[in-house]
């Protein structure tokens, strides 16, 4: 065998298996720590986002109920997008039923809930499987001076304001100054105004991780919302004294673009 057969050989391997290391759609946990003189006792979260009906571990979902297992979280919040417009809904329902029997869940809504017009039906099927829903109408004590504020996706308003208005007034009813405040929202891109408004740990997905990553080069190309280059695609930010935390998500065959170096991930969140 000739030097430029070899080469040739050698670099079709190694582009290939670039190609299968890229577009690796395996579940992954992340986890990050957020330390808060009000958090008064260790907690942990596991957030779930962008499911998109999506499926983990064959009809039982066992593959994400294993990850969240292994990881003994003290509650499991669902960021909204766990139902698919265009999918059945049989798959998220499954997880959030097992999950629902094991663990304290609570839910909101994504954009892609509010689109299929069936809101409120949705919520009774997250019901009917032993999860809260989150509508903003009353923050959930999830531990000793830990609160969670949920609303519905940016979609169930009439605009942005609206849904400014409904976390304000819900927050100024509910929130003391002692507590750490958690607020569980879909969407990333308005968290200089959630920041205004003193939340301890803004909780989102919607991003998609970006779709396309370039591991320490590019943290994604695109995300709704956003648009190119989006400035918070996945991970832990920083915005003045609120921490925010986005999930890349879930979804896999619900998206006709493929995940580039962006697998699919459940975040674990240690507060304490």
């Amino acid at each position: 065998m000739n030097k430029k057969l070899i080469l040739m050989v050698l670099m079709i391997v190694l582009s290939t298996a670039l190609a299968v290391f890229a577009i690796d759609s395996r579940l992954k946990t992340v986890h990050y720590t957020v330390e808060n003189e009000h958090a008064k006792t260790p907690f942990r979260i596991a957030l779930i986002t962008d499911l998109h009906s999506c499926t983990y571990g064959g009809e039982d979902r066992s593959d994400l109920m294993e990850a969240v297992r292994a990881q003994n979280p003290d509650a499991v919040l669902f960021g909204g997008d766990i139902f698919d417009d265009n999918m059945p809904r049989e798959a998220a329902a499954t997880a959030l039923k097992a999950l629902g029997a094991e663990y304290d869940c609570y839910y909101i809504s994504g954009n892609h809930e509010v689109r299929t017009g069936e809101l409120e039906k949705i919520k009774d099927t997250v019901r009917s499987c032993g999860v809260t829903v989150l509508e903003g109408e009353a923050a959930a004590e999830v531990s000793t001076g830990v609160y969670i504020y949920g609303f519905d996706d940016l979609k169930a308003y009439e605009n942005f304001y609206e849904q400014r208005l409904h976390i304000e007034e819900t927050l100024y009813k509910n929130a003391s100054e002692d507590a750490f405040n958690i607020l569980l929202i879909h969407r990333p891109e308005y968290i200089e105004q959630y920041a205004e408004m003193d939340f301890d740990l803004v909780l989102c997905g919607h991003a998609h991780g970006g779709q396309w990553r370039i591991p320490g080069v590019l943290n994604g190309l695109y995300a709704p919302g956003q648009g190119l280059f989006p400035e918070y695609a996945g991970g832990l930010y920083e915005v003045g004294d609120t921490t925010l935390i986005v999930s890349r998500g879930l979804a896999k065959e619900s998206t006709w673009v493929p995940r580039i170096f962006n697998r699919p991930e459940l975040v674990i969140i240690d507060i304490g």
